[in-house]
């Protein structure tokens, strides 16, 4: 998605308008009757449960508790029914499996199978399981779900792996241990640097950590499974390759190199076009073609440090129809986006992995839509407007929205919803933005609200909506 949008709609105030410009503010229509009739319905249940159901007890985390579980049941029924030896080879195999799952959610052409096979769901469906289907974007759920079970389960095996090296010895059990013990210090690097709260703090270091720890964890596992089918081939007096094709260990490991190296294959410099909309934001032109409405991209200028995820906006000639090549917005959010802006010269960034779908992509699940954005969150919401794939109405709060980002972004707002509400920050202040959100709803009969935001605003109104019984939608900012 495109970088951090400003913070700036949060406290709420002003009145609503429907406004492109200072200018156009003085012809705007005047609110009906009937939208400033429209109020707050009470929030349901109790602030307890309406914490525990809608912040807490989010489908991220059902989905890690649910793997993580799962995970403790087996380890259990394997602790009962098993000797030393053969629960050392389970833990194993159940390491490579829970890590083969954590690197495939994160593999591009899998999670767009994914959305793929979500978004099938036709309109004809109960509103209740297509809002629940449209949640398939908390899949990283899976990911870390997935890696931190692999973590434990590793861990398990290298302590047993230990234990059979001191009882039986063997240099190949002795290099055995050691490859497990670096997995094990990799894997839970790793895992620390990606709690939520370091993560937010140190993140370029979590970028690197996660980058490096996982590329030696990957080397380690492939020498450990040689080794491994080395002791096994001595125990069954087999050879090597023998042992080897017939792990489970293997196969997974096949599996989760070929989508590292699918990814990184992919890696290639890009001549971008800048187009400096303002000091605060500037658009990226990319000029070559294949990519379609509702993904997202990759890029860096430090490919082997850090990455910054955009959502893409495909590029139409105005004269011709035609779509040439695509851009992404991006605003002054940190040290990459604030170099991007400040450097309008032709030059070339790094682009990495295959087109990404997002959050919005599941918009095609209802029959219609409102989304919410602030700052450079429309940029996100360009690429709807593109597709055209579904109804909405459009709330954009930001500051002086055609200075700062010109004249062509504000006029595919309007295009895309002509009674699109454009709110100037500068010069109407903040918004009560749940309430706009509600009245927009409320007015278009809408199915479900998408935001596109910084976390605390996502957080406002998806949880604003949510407590009234309508479907919202915003970034997982933890996954």
């Amino acid at each position: 998605m495109a970088s951090t949008p400003d913070s700036n709609s949060v406290t709420p105030t002003g009145e609503k308008i429907n406004t492109l410009t200072d200018k156009q503010e003085e012809l705007s229509p005047t609110v009906t009757d009937k939208s400033e009739e429209i109020q707050l319905p009470d929030q349901r249940g109790s602030d307890l449960t309406r914490s525990f159901h809608y912040r807490h007890a989010s489908t991220y985390r059902k989905i890690f508790a649910f793997i993580f579980t799962a995970n403790a049941i087996v380890f259990i029924v394997l602790m009962c029914d098993s000797g030393a030896s053969p629960l050392a080879r389970d833990a194993a195999t159940a390491a490579s499996a829970n890590l083969m799952v954590c690197i495939l959610f994160r593999q591009e052409e899998f999670v767009n199978l994914c959305y793929e096979i979500a978004v099938l769901a036709p309109h004809s469906w109960p509103l209740s399981i297509r809002r629940r289907l449209a949640k398939v974007f908390h899949y990283g759920g899976c990911h870390s779900g997935a890696g931190v079970a692999a973590a434990v389960w590793y861990l398990a095996f290298t302590i047993l792996a230990t234990k059979e090296y001191v009882q039986y010895g063997h240099k190949y059990r002795l290099a055995n241990m050691i490859l497990a013990w670096i997995v094990v210090v990799m894997f839970f690097i790793i895992v620390i640097s990606a709690y939520p709260s370091i993560r937010r703090k140190f993140h370029d270091h979590f970028e690197a950590f996660h980058r490096f720890a996982g590329w030696t964890s990957l080397l380690c596992f492939w020498l450990h499974n040689l080794l491994q089918a080395r002791v096994t081939g001595y125990e069954w007096n087999k050879p090597l390759s023998y042992a080897l094709v017939r792990s489970p260990n293997f196969w997974f490991i096949c599996v989760t190199t070929t989508c590292t190296i699918a990814s990184w294959s992919r890696l290639r410099r890009r001549t971008i076009y800048p187009e400096k909309l303002s000091d605060h934001a500037t658009r990226l032109h990319f000029k070559y073609r294949g990519m379609k409405p509702f993904y997202g991209l990759k890029i860096s200028d430090k490919p082997l440090t850090e990455w910054h995820a955009f959502a893409t906006i495909p590029d139409v000639d105005p004269e011709s129809g035609q779509v040439n090549g695509f851009s992404v917005v991006v605003s002054n959010a940190g040290d990459f986006t604030k170099k991007q802006i400040m450097n309008p010269t032709e030059r070339k960034l790094w682009v990495r992995g295959a087109p990404l779908h997002g959050l919005l992509y599941t918009s095609k699940l209802f029959r219609q839509i409102v989304v919410v954005a602030t700052g450079s969150g429309i940029g996100p919401c360009l690429s709807l407007m593109y597709a055209g794939a579904t109804p909405l109405r459009v709330l954009w709060s930001t500051r002086n929205p055609e200075t700062t980002y010109g004249p062509t972004v504000v006029n595919a707002v309007q295009r895309a919803d002509p009674k699109a509400v454009i709110w100037n920050t500068t010069t109407r202040g903040y918004p009560d933005i749940v309430l706009e959100t509600y009245k927009l709803v409320k007015e278009s009969n809408a199915e479900a609200v998408f935001i596109i935001s910084n976390p605390k605003v996502t957080d406002k109104v998806v949880f604003g909506m949510q407590t009234r019984g309508i479907p919202a939608y915003g970034a997982i900012f933890d996954s």
